[in-house]
């Protein structure tokens, strides 16, 4: 593993990232396949000053990959985006595109991997490789109180991030966690086609989550 970057607010990987090869790989393919994409590793969005934090495995293929932005340009984004708009973490419209002009409130969204893997499937030393950068986030987050995880992968990234074991914090649909005195993690399915063509998830299981994400946050405001 190379030696992590400076943990600064801006820590993202470079453009031309080579810490996993794998990724590199496929991300050199992917730009001689689709040179209109971003094929690059896909920065955060959202303030450093937000109270939630949404953490989602890796980029999509034809969504963040392509977009630049997380959960942008494919179904996940419009069940997510739809459901923030929802409940007041975004404002303005979205459109599966970068450019489209919705904007975050109180909220950040980030990947645990920030490189699409092939077949959408990471390794577990990608995922402990990139932890570096998700690690400089959350140090430069002074404001977080709440985690969105999206599936298990990033359930689990999460709470190795923060020093903990899956094993005593397990994933489950719906499940709360407080991973600090503080920072309580919410955790989701992954708003995904698959989970939500399969009826693994449904919608209003996933604005159940975030519903329950808003009223945490409301409490401490309260």
């Amino acid at each position: 593993m190379t030696t992590a970057p400076d943990r600064l607010p801006a820590a993202m990987p470079p453009a031309d990232c080579p810490l996993c090869p794998r990724l590199a790989a496929f991300r050199a393919a992917n730009r001689a396949a689709h040179p209109g994409y971003h094929n690059a590793p896909v920065p955060p969005f959202g303030g450093l000053d937000a109270r939630l934090l949404i953490v989602g495995m890796a980029p999509g293929l034809h969504g963040a990959n392509q977009t630049g932005r997380p959960f942008t340009g494919d179904y996940a984004g419009d069940l997510l985006y739809g459901t923030l708009l929802a409940f007041g973490f975004a404002s303005g419209r979205y459109g599966r595109r970068a450019d489209d002009g919705l904007t975050l409130q109180d909220c950040r969204i980030t990947n645990a991997a920030r490189c699409v893997p092939p077949k959408n499937k990471l390794e577990p030393q990608e995922i402990h490789t990139c932890r570096q950068f998700l690690i400089a986030e959350l140090e430069a987050m002074p404001s977080l109180r709440a985690i969105l995880a999206l599936g298990k992968d990033a359930h689990d990234s999460v709470v190795r991030t923060l020093g903990g074991k899956p094993s005593r914090l397990p994933f489950t649909h719906g499940g709360q966690h407080d991973l600090r005195p503080g920072l309580r993690l919410f955790s989701s399915y992954h708003c995904s086609r698959y989970n939500t063509n399969t009826g693994r998830l449904t919608t209003p299981m996933f604005e159940a989550v975030v519903a329950a994400v808003r009223a945490h946050l409301d409490a401490l405001t309260g």
